[in-house]
């Protein structure tokens, strides 16, 4: 597939990175192995990047416990923590074309997505928790005259975080950031379907001044880099977006070695609802449209389930539908293209499958259903409206990370509680309703981290974000997540009455 004109010469400018870094350089698998980097955009290979094995993980975690120990970064000033946070946002400002082009040559998504969200929020996170690290304060307990206690926020040490592929870099920010910003050690695995912007920006840590070991990336695959690392004894925590299969397993490694904290998102099939009284049809048809369809489906939050009060349904799956037929697929490297390809040949094949199934299972196609654009390589599949969907129906109960859009019917707001609390998820959830009662009510009966009325993925980082049930637990963004990579030491003096 031919390279858009103005993007072509960038492209061709583009050094990708092909090192790890450990110990504050740039390093190489142990025994020099190596993976190839496909893009999803055409299906040809990137690049070849380190495949790390356990000694490599060893050698990181090596790394980062050295200096958590010594305290070359836990031990200085905040002052001087911002400043060479700050100092790293700045440069992945400086380099933020290069960024947002890797990532859109390795997820697929669209070049203007990448340059316009993906690396500005990644960069927000930096920045956010530069600015907050000297915001967490102690607390002074009640005792009385013969006692003084407080309790102080103390870095865990060393932090093992894996990151999702869906949103590579944005992802990894919001486990990174306020992992450093509270003083800790990390060591970062991205995703091995997309880990450039990671790697780069582990290169532009050591340009920033960041000490060495403190902030160390091992590329290579789940077995044996995430598993190593989840069962290393001298990492203190693993941080986890990804699927409930990873997770579990991620449990498991750190119950059988050092009972390692462990914080997870594990995606969700989260339900927006619909209400006949809905203030803007429109506004909500649009919602619900790119609620799914944005980033090809690949959001952990897409609302896959679309639950619509039965006196509007013809008349909002319409308005959805004509939304949805406006969305072209195109080439990732467009900038006029708002929807790419998906992440690799396996995911797109999942998502063609619980199409079939949807199709076997009697539901109504009414948008979409077929891969497209096969002929560049890539793994395009177009958007996809089932109707007809029933709380039994498998694109209703299983995570598909895919566009597909499954529209089912409520009578009563009890009746659209009931569809929506029934699935094992519970990471978002929204309502579109002009009653304001209603709204209260049912925020408050939806079983979901994250609930929006009226819009749909509507907070920033200011709020934590994270799900009830089997989405997980422990949150990322705000400062709850500061907390997160924290451990909670209380300190009592004894006084004796002065003379």
């Amino acid at each position: 597939m031919e390279i858009p004109g103005q993007i072509a010469r960038r492209v061709a400018n583009l050094v990708l990175p092909d090192t790890c870094v450990m110990d504050g350089a740039l390093a190489r698998a142990a025994d020099g192995a190596t993976f190839d980097n496909i893009s999803p955009r055409d299906g040809r290979v990137l690049n070849k990047v380190p495949a790390c094995g356990v000694a490599d993980v060893d050698r990181a975690v090596a790394a980062a416990r050295a200096a958590f120990e010594d305290g070359r970064w836990r031990r200085q000033s905040p002052k001087d923590k911002k400043k060479t946070l700050f100092r790293l946002a700045e440069l992945m400002e400086r380099d933020l074309d290069d960024l947002a082009l890797m990532e859109s040559l390795d997820t697929g998504k669209p070049i203007s997505d990448a340059t316009n969200v993906d690396i500005p929020l990644a960069i927000q996170s930096v920045r956010w928790y530069a600015e907050a690290l000297d915001k967490i304060y102690g607390e002074v307990g009640p005792s009385n005259d013969s006692k003084f206690s407080y309790a102080v926020h103390e870095p865990l040490g060393v932090i093992g975080a894996i990151t999702p592929w869906n949103f590579p870099l944005h992802m990894a920010m919001w486990k990174v950031a306020p992992a450093l910003a509270m003083g800790n050690s990390v060591v970062l695995k991205p995703a091995e379907q997309s880990p450039l912007t990671s790697m780069r920006v582990a290169q532009l840590a050591i340009e920033a001044g960041l000490p060495a070991g403190v902030f160390n990336v091992v590329t290579g695959f789940g077995r044996p880099v995430g598993e190593a690392l989840a069962r290393h004894m001298d990492v203190d925590m693993i941080t986890f977006t990804g699927s409930g299969a990873v997770g579990r397993q991620l449990m498991i490694y750190a119950g059988e070695s050092n009972l390692k904290r462990v914080s997870l998102e594990l995606g969700g099939k989260s339900p927006q609802i619909v209400f006949a009284d809905c203030p803007d049809l429109d506004a909500a048809a649009e919602a619900a449209a790119w609620g799914v369809f944005f980033n090809q489906g690949e959001v952990c939050t897409a609302a896959s389930r679309l639950l619509v009060q039965d006196s509007i349904k013809d008349d909002f799956l319409r308005r959805v539908t004509e939304v949805a037929r406006t969305i072209k697929v195109g080439d990732p490297l467009d900038p006029s293209t708002r929807y790419g390809a998906m992440i690799s040949e396996r995911q797109m094949n999942t998502a063609l499958r619980h199409i079939d199934q949807s199709k076997s299972e009697g539901l109504n196609l009414v948008l979409g259903g077929e891969r497209v654009m096969a002929e560049t390589g890539g793994f395009y599949v177009e958007p996809t409206i089932f109707d007809g969907v029933h709380s039994g129906s498998t694109i209703a109960r299983e995570e598909i990370f895919g566009p597909v859009l499954g529209v089912m019917t409520f009578k009563d707001a009890a009746e659209a509680v009931q569809i929506a609390n029934d699935t094992v998820y519970g990471l978002a959830s929204g309502l579109w309703t002009a009653d304001l009662d209603r709204a209260m009510s049912m925020t408050r009966r939806l079983r979901a981290g994250l609930v929006w009325v009226n819009g749909w993925d509507s907070c920033d980082i200011t709020m934590p974000f994270g799900g009830f049930k089997q989405s997980g637990f422990g949150r990322d963004r705000s400062l709850h997540a500061l907390h997160k990579y924290a451990d909670l030491k209380s300190v009592t003096f004894t006084l004796r009455e002065a003379r």
